[in-house]
């Protein structure tokens, strides 16, 4: 006989399972990595113009505190460090194939 949880709590799934923080944060992770800095060049894009959004793309990095307040606090910590390790997977395998690439179509 299963328990069914109040509808106002979660289920035992987000609760208590032990991968559900590490998959969770994993593909946040590599969607922030993803959608954040092609949506804020494409918002600064279509207000300010390409040279202007050029400009101002460093600022995209003001977004990692984000993923670095979920490291610091106790209660997101498992989550932030997986989360961490989906982004900076992501960039290491966006930039070492975009250099595979490079160098392919430059022999």
């Amino acid at each position: 006989m299963q328990e069914h949880a109040p509808a106002g709590q979660r289920g035992w799934w987000h609760r208590d399972h032990p991968t559900f923080a590490a998959l969770s944060g994993f593909y946040a992770g590599l969607i922030f990595a993803i959608v954040v800095p092609g949506l804020y060049v494409g918002i600064l894009a279509a207000l300010f113009g390409q040279d202007r959004a050029e400009d101002l793309f460093p600022f995209v990095l003001v977004t990692l505190v984000v993923p670095l307040l979920l490291v610091i606090a106790h209660r997101t910590r498992r989550f932030g460090g997986y989360m961490w390790l989906g982004m900076v997977s992501t960039t290491v395998v966006v930039l070492g194939v975009g250099a595979g690439v490079f160098w392919y179509m430059m022999r």
